[in-house]
């Protein structure tokens, strides 16, 4: 439908229908100890097809600080291999979903991703962290993997309550408890 379209059976009083949306594939391996969930990608990422690819969100800035890694530096290719090398991986709660804007409150009608998986894909996994509380409401699945799971102040730039030091000092200390630094 294009935009004229929509515009239109909007200003007629018809809903508009988001088209469903994919995400991105899993970053994760046999030694992934650590996997990072994600709610859904924004429409930076989506278009860059690339996790966390939106210029403000803080998270390539907390794992590089966290890591002591510049992971920000780097094209995104190597990104993902220093990540590998760290034992760190990527992936998101929702597979797919309908959604205007990059809000999570803006999901709807959302299919998730396999987490019951994760065992099979990461035999070394030791922690899952929810990227935000839009994730976090997998907690009783990830949990169910025998694995710790935590909920994580958000790295969105929509979370603007936490300051960088403060979310950094909860990622350490979630780190810390896989043993990962």
């Amino acid at each position: 439908m294009t935009a004229v379209r929509a515009a239109a059976r909007q200003a007629a009083g018809a809903p508009s229908v988001a088209p469903l949306l994919h995400g991105l594939p899993p970053v994760i391996d046999r030694h992934t100890r650590v996997v990072v969930l994600g709610s859904f990608p924004g429409e930076a990422s989506l278009a860059a097809a690339q996790y966390y690819a939106h210029p403000r969100n803080q998270f390539w800035p907390l794992l590089s600080a966290l890591l002591a890694d510049d992971l920000a530096a780097l094209p995104y290719a190597a990104r993902l291999r220093r990540l590998a090398r760290h034992r760190v991986g990527l992936w998101d709660v929702i597979a797919a979903c309908r959604r205007s804007g990059s809000l999570d409150s803006a999901i709807r009608d959302a299919q998730y991703n396999d987490l019951a998986g994760l065992r099979r894909r990461a035999p070394d996994l030791r922690l899952v962290l929810h990227n935000g509380a839009q994730s976090a409401r997998m907690l009783p699945h990830t949990l169910a993997l025998g694995v710790p799971a935590l909920r994580l102040p958000s790295t969105s730039p929509a979370n603007a309550g936490w300051s960088f030091e403060r979310k950094l000092q909860a990622w350490r200390d979630a780190f810390a408890l896989a043993g990962v630094d």
